[in-house]
């Protein structure tokens, strides 16, 4: 028994001296940050349906804005600045007037925005009655045309 306790006890002594050893360099680093820009990230979607719960997606792009234009959007810079000229305001994008004549028919299209603009978080969405319509109100706008 003497011996078990005696094993044990070293075993143990020896642990703690490895722990002692490795217990620096067990730290975890603060977290630095990486940019001096806020973050501007986001998902645009388009899809078929009444609201963002039950539209079908039919086409998404990611647009980052900061420090540069990125993503798969097509025309990122350009997007990039029309959301600068508006301050992130996704509704002002919309055009309330257009000289598009559309049919009335009741075909939703649902646009929406996620992921965060400046720092903010953004959740934003609209529905259109139909495709003609979307493009009439979005005009030549490059944000939200992809």
């Amino acid at each position: 028994m003497r011996r078990t306790l005696k094993a044990v006890g070293a075993a143990a002594a020896a642990a703690t001296c490895v722990l002692a050893a490795t217990a620096g360099t067990a730290q975890a680093e603060a977290p630095q940050a990486k940019s001096l820009y806020a973050p501007s990230a986001l998902v645009l979607a388009i899809g078929q349906g009444e609201n963002a719960e039950s539209a079908a997606v039919e086409r998404a792009v990611t647009l980052t804005c900061a420090p540069r234009p990125a993503g798969s959007h097509p025309s990122a810079a350009a997007a990039c600045a029309e959301l600068a000229k508006v301050g992130g305001e996704f509704t002002q994008l919309v055009g309330t007037t257009s000289d598009a004549i559309c049919t009335k028919e009741w075909r939703p299209v649902t646009v929406t925005v996620g992921g965060v603009w400046n720092g903010k978080h953004v959740n934003w969405t609209t529905t259109f009655a139909n495709q003609c319509t979307m493009k009439a109100g979005l005009g030549e706008g490059a944000a939200l045309t992809f």
